[in-house]
């Protein structure tokens, strides 16, 4: 499942790279969140396999520090990715004579770059905040990787809980910021939808949308349980469980969705494959 999402993403960021046809904003975004999706992975799950395979469980207090860092400035640079490119959608269907001007290409990469530069902000800020607790009595971390809900766990003092609550509180913020984003795009973009005369011109309309949406719906349907659900007895092993679950399936499921869902995406991959048999067959 690692190296499938590994490859299905290189496979996108491939492609949109050979295909001019797909040097447009919206597959600029993609090639991003691919990049994104990559880097997530690659900052944890490695750990998490090379765990499994051994008897010698552990991780310095510097790499643990990394690897949350690393995971939450790619988790959140993701989200942010998905809401620009649910403005992308806004203003391709809602304003379509002025997409040209209002994502032109210097455009579409300060909105990446911004991204980019946000995830890595809210990264340094969480990490910073919860390395700078005392951490005393068992050195045990009930998960997988160095979640901040599990090390949080292991601090004590005063602080602890007003902590907990603040990182709890940022980390809400920035997920139900974007969503509301996002959300608030697909009003607009169902109001001009539901304005197009034809059945046809509608469902072409909204099928550029499906792929992003179902995106949209498995990462913060994911993200919002572990962060909001309420905690009970067994709280810690499904918080575990559900992480698990985040960490390594929504990345698996991206390029499935965007390849099977985009059919513009879907054919390019097709022409790409049917050059390199061809070549080789020739």
């Amino acid at each position: 499942m690692y190296l499938f999402t590994l490859l299905g993403n290189l496979l996108i960021m491939g492609t949109i790279w050979r295909e001019h046809s797909l040097h447009t904003p919206m597959y600029l975004f993609l090639c991003a969140l691919s990049i994104s999706e990559i880097l997530f992975t690659v900052a944890v799950t490695p750990c998490m396999l090379a765990d499994m395979l051994s008897t010698h469980r552990s991780i310095t207090f510097v790499a643990c520090a990394s690897q949350m860092f690393f995971s939450f400035t790619f988790g959140f640079t993701h989200s942010f990715l998905l809401m620009i490119m649910g403005y992308d959608r806004y203003v391709a269907i809602c304003h379509p004579l002025r997409y040209n001007m209002l994502m032109s290409t210097r455009d579409c990469a300060r909105l990446v770059s911004c991204c980019w530069a946000g995830g890595s902000v809210m990264g340094m800020m969480v990490t910073l905040i919860v390395f700078h607790l005392t951490f005393c009595g068992s050195n045990k971390i009930y998960h997988f990787a160095c979640h901040v809900l599990a090390l949080l766990k292991l601090a004590c003092g005063k602080e602890t809980a007003s902590v907990t609550m603040g990182v709890i509180l940022v980390c809400v913020t920035a997920l139900m910021g974007c969503l509301f984003f996002i959300v608030l795009s697909y009003v607009f973009i169902v109001a001009a939808i539901l304005r197009i005369p034809s059945a046809e011109g509608r469902h072409k309309t909204f099928s550029t949308c499906v792929s992003h949406l179902t995106i949209v719906v498995v990462h913060y349907g994911f993200a919002s349980i572990i962060y909001l659900k309420p905690k009970g007895p067994h709280s810690m092993e499904s918080n575990t469980l559900l992480a698990t679950t985040y960490t390594v399936f929504t990345p698996f499921l991206s390029p499935i969705i965007f390849s099977l869902r985009n059919k513009e995406l879907k054919n390019a991959i097709q022409r790409n494959f049917h050059r390199k048999f061809s070549s080789l067959s020739s």
